[in-house]
């Protein structure tokens, strides 16, 4: 079996970094937030063994790919497009797109939007959301105790602020609170950098609460799931069928290679 590489393409305008493994068909990962392609390090050397050949790139805006400075460059639609260049790149015609967290909506609309161009879809952890009727950021969570965590991102220079003070323990904090593998103690944690704190976790009929402490701040962030949107966490759609698996976990690439 192949080694990993690691390759640079230029996309959409960009110049993307992307893991790969294997040969046969094309199998693309999108990771989501806050990762990069490590995250599928467990998933490129099983679906090489198994005959695919699996990029796993950098996302645009995040580890070793370009990050444009101007807000409007992080649309669905640039990161779809971003999607399809990388397959011009790489000379293919089409590819299985999988998508994990902030990837899975890549996903989700990629096969939607480009049909000819992916043939199947793998979402973890976050459903297809048809668009609605009133804009999304109107319907999330903010009390004087809390707020959604998309809305403490939306005022430029906020959260870089208090999430780059440190940066390594941060993204450490936030890895390790939401892998599953956090003691109680993450409990009652006191507020610091990117520290996150479990309310109400339970199985599929519970629903589930995460409080983000940003440094030095005593408000914090939260992401909410009520018991009525749990979803399964891996969904599996290709030629007009579709598969849903329950794994137990938000982060399941994270889990294994199984």
């Amino acid at each position: 079996m192949t080694e990993v590489k690691h390759r640079t393409a230029e996309t959409n305008g960009i110049c993307m970094h992307y893991a790969e493994q294997g040969t046969g068909p094309l199998v693309v990962l999108c990771h989501g937030f806050p990762e990069s392609w490590y995250s599928w390090r467990h998933q490129l050397p099983a679906l090489a063994e198994a005959g695919f050949h699996v990029v796993a790139p950098d996302m645009r805006g995040y580890g070793g790919t370009d990050r444009p400075a101007e807000i409007d460059q992080y649309t669905l639609l640039h990161l779809i497009g971003d999607m399809v260049g990388l397959l011009d790149a790489l000379g293919a015609q089409s590819a299985v797109i999988a998508g994990h967290d902030w990837g899975a909506p890549v996903a989700w609309l990629a096969g939607l939007l480009r049909p000819d161009r992916f043939r199947g879809v793998i979402a973890l952890s976050v459903p297809y959301l048809p668009r609605g009727k009133v804009r999304p950021t109107t319907l999330m969570p903010q009390t004087a105790d809390a707020v959604f965590y998309q809305l403490y991102f939306q005022a430029p220079g906020v959260a870089e602020a208090e999430l780059e003070r440190d940066v390594r323990l941060t993204i450490r904090r936030i890895l390790y609170g939401g892998s599953g593998h956090a003691s109680r103690q993450l409990e009652g944690m006191r507020p610091g950098p990117a520290s996150w704190c479990r309310g109400p976790v339970g199985g599929s009929r519970a629903g589930r609460t995460h409080s983000h402490f940003p440094h030095g701040s005593a408000r914090p962030t939260s992401i909410s799931t009520p018991a009525s949107s749990r979803v399964p966490d891996l969904s599996v759609v290709s030629t007009g069928t579709a598969t849903s698996i329950a794994t137990g976990s938000y982060w399941p690439p994270l889990q294994g290679r199984e």
